[in-house]
């Protein structure tokens, strides 16, 4: 962890001081000397966490006011671009059988259910969709 040296050398100057005090007051005071330190201890790790807890989630505000894209979104230019190559090839099939089984009907019957495919894979990596049902109030750490 970077900056947390500072917090290191204080830890470590509370267990000197914590052996030392031990080593001056006897193992009658050892209980109460290693519950003081744990206590302080864990003072610095809550702090610890809290900050790189503040720092993930401001970095999550940044890339949210920024309007990009969320860490976890897989959609890039190569995947829609292959999709829609995808969607064009079976087209001439769909359309052929569409076509040859019920002339125009058949048809258009082909080419909605290709526009519906790929009109249900854009909504679905729609920035919109994917914070549907989610309230902005909600947040992984409350419980």
């Amino acid at each position: 962890m970077t900056g947390n040296g500072a917090h290191d050398a204080e830890l470590k100057k509370e267990l000197a001081a914590t052996l030392h005090a031990r080593r001056d007051l006897g193992e009658e005071y050892e209980s109460a000397l290693v519950e003081s330190f744990l206590e302080k201890f864990d003072q610095h790790l809550d702090g610890a966490v809290d900050r790189r807890v503040r720092r993930q989630l401001a970095e999550q505000q940044m890339v949210v006011a920024r309007g990009a894209r969320s860490p976890g979104s897989t959609d890039s230019w190569s995947e829609r671009f292959g999709f829609g190559i995808i969607s064009l090839v079976l087209a001439i099939p769909l359309s052929a059988i569409g076509g040859g089984i019920a002339d125009l009907p058949g048809l258009l019957v082909a080419w909605a259910g290709i526009a519906a495919v790929n009109g249900a894979w854009a909504f679905r990596n729609s920035p919109h969709f994917a914070r549907r049902g989610k309230k902005p109030s909600d947040s992984d750490w409350e419980e």
